[in-house]
This record gives structure tokens, sequence and C-alpha cells, in this order.
């Protein structure tokens, strides 16, 4: 939320990053804009004080719970769960290191981000055992 155009900066290939320092643990935490992010920053350009609009907590989870309504999400989103989500689905689960997500979350070290990697290993486990019934 507090982000602001000095966190946006580009690389020498013209990628565009968030780069900020976690409030937690004051880690440096650089991430790569994927385009939907850019899309959502460039909506709200120019409209607020910050990249994008200030909202609460609260509210973020009250927004969630929103869209888990409309998708039929039977699941209790909160902004801990979306960043979650964030680690193991959006990132290791497509192949991005986990050295590199523990940097992206602002992890101290990897050991971190190894628990976000044993979800992603028992949803693994649980889906090859709903195949290997279908083998049966």
């Amino acid at each position: 939320m507090e982000l602001t155009e000095r966190n946006l900066s580009d690389d020498s290939t013209g990628n565009l990053w968030i780069m900020t320092s976690r409030a937690k643990t004051a880690i440096r935490a650089n991430v790569p804009l994927l385009p939907t992010v850019d899309k959502i920053i460039s909506k709200y350009k120019n409209q607020q004080k910050g990249l994008i609009p200030k909202i609460s907590n609260q509210k973020m989870n009250a927004y969630l719970k929103e869209i888990a309504d409309v998708c039929g999400i039977d699941k209790h989103l909160t902004w801990y769960v979306a960043r979650h989500t964030f680690a193991t689905t959006v990132t290791l689960g497509n192949g991005v290191r986990l050295e590199n997500v523990s940097a992206m979350m602002g992890h101290t070290n990897t050991k971190q981000t190894q628990h976000y990697a044993k979800v992603l290993d028992r949803n693994i486990m649980e889906d090859m055992e709903k195949l290997k019934s279908k083998f049966r």
C-alpha cells in the first residue's frame, strides 16, 4: 500500500520491477511486474498518492471474500492466503526457483520459503493419488 513511483524501476532490458524493502525484516524484495499488475497500476495512475488505492487489511479481506463468492471458491480467502497462493501456485507451481521466490517474498533465508514448497509437494501427492486411483 505504500508503493510509489519511486519503487518502480526499469532494468537494462526494459522490464519493470517493484523495488522495496519488507517492513517486517528490512530485507530487499524486488519483484518483476507481471502484465496484470502493470495494468492495475496503469488503471489507478495519478488518482491517488501511491501506485494503487490504499485499503485496509480488513477491507482487502472483505474484497477477497466477495471475489471467492462470485467465483464459487469455497475457501476463506485472506491477504495471507493470497500471499501464500502467490508463493505456491503462481511462482513455485510454475517453475520459479525457491531461491527467487524467497527473495521476492522478502524472506531472510530459503528455509522460511520451504514450507510453501512442502505444501506444493503435498498437493502434488494428493493429485497423483487421484490419478493412481483412476489407473486401478
